[in-house]
């Protein structure tokens, strides 16, 4: 199967499913269950590694597990983006039934910044093999800021591209139900639903910039870089809502994400000297993951506390009336 054939069925998956998920199962505003989430999850999870299948008996077993490999390290870093969407979900007041549509226009902003960002950082290593060292320095970077910055306070009304849009968008200061944009004496204005979708394509901006050199720790292949990433990517609507309620008990999650960063990022900067076999490097973040998930499990924590972030008063959605 030629790698064309394998792009094309790439596509054709990820067009389905985003169909299927906004144009039928969630075509109307709702709240989405546990069970209707971890269900979702399975499904996405399925399709990544079937196609996953498919690179490794098209391409070989080193590809194959290249984009396991990157498939688990974004999933896992993804997690973490969890708790942030719980922030800004509850800064703004959001109701569940309205989170889906906003994370599905979300992801598909994601899915254009990290090609984007996937192209620019490939093109870069391959005609300056200097940035690699950058780019491991800064994963290692990055896990030290993880683990000191953990407990930071999310604050959208600081974020200078949602003060932007403010300033340039007439926008009522009322909920209309999962409507980005509204119609009012003839005037259309933004609601603040469009901050939330702005906030979070910002975030996930920060994320991309985080995980994207993480999985080119592993390979510098595009197709493998970005269908791993689009993958995990894709699958995060769903897990937000399936571990929304969970999510602060893997409390020691950040210390192992940190230590996959870190990890990644020293083997960046020797691979012009050590080669670590993919197979390794895959074991080694398995590992670490298993660890601290069964620490957080085994040892919770004393007490855990909602999730508190200072806001504004809540806008009145007009949804309801």
């Amino acid at each position: 199967m030629s790698l064309t054939v394998l792009w094309i069925i790439f596509a054709v998956m990820v067009l389905c499913m985003l169909a299927l998920d906004l144009g039928v199962f969630h075509r109307r505003a709702h709240e989405v269950k546990t069970k209707e989430a971890l269900i979702w999850s399975g499904v996405w999870i399925l399709l990544a590694l079937i196609f996953g299948g498919l690179i490794y008996f098209s391409m070989g077993s080193e590809f194959g597990l290249n984009y396991l490999s990157g498939y688990i390290i974004e999933l896992s870093l993804s997690v973490d983006n969890l708790f942030v969407f719980i922030m800004i979900f509850s800064y703004f007041c959001i109701k569940r039934e309205y989170q889906h549509k906003v994370l599905f226009w979300g992801i598909l902003g994601a899915i254009i910044m990290r090609a984007v960002f996937i192209a620019a950082g490939i093109t870069l290593i391959e005609n300056l093999s200097w940035v690699l060292y950058i780019f491991g320095a800064f994963l290692i970077y990055t896990g030290i800021r993880m683990v000191k910055d953990q407990n930071q306070e999310i604050h959208p009304d600081k974020n200078p591209l949602v003060n932007f849009v403010c300033r340039i968008l007439p926008m009522t200061n009322k909920l209309h139900g999962d409507h980005f944009f509204i119609k009012e004496n003839g005037r259309k204005l933004a609601t603040p639903l469009i901050l939330v979708l702005v906030t979070i394509e910002a975030m996930d901006l920060v994320f991309a910039i985080d995980s994207i050199p993480a999985v080119m720790a592993i390979t510098l292949d595009p197709f493998i870089v970005f269908t791993s990433n689009i993958f995990a990517v894709m699958g995060l609507r769903a897990m937000y809502m399936a571990l929304s309620g969970i999510i602060q008990k893997l409390h020691y999650l950040h210390y192992g994400l940190a230590a996959i960063l870190s990890f990644l990022g020293i083997k960046m900067l020797i691979s012009e000297f050590v080669h670590l076999p993919v197979a390794l490097s895959l074991s080694v973040v398995a590992v670490i993951l298993a660890v601290s998930v069964a620490a957080s499990l085994l040892k919770p924590p004393k007490e855990i506390k909602p999730v508190e972030v200072p806001h504004p008063e809540c806008p009145v959605d007009e949804g309801d009336k």
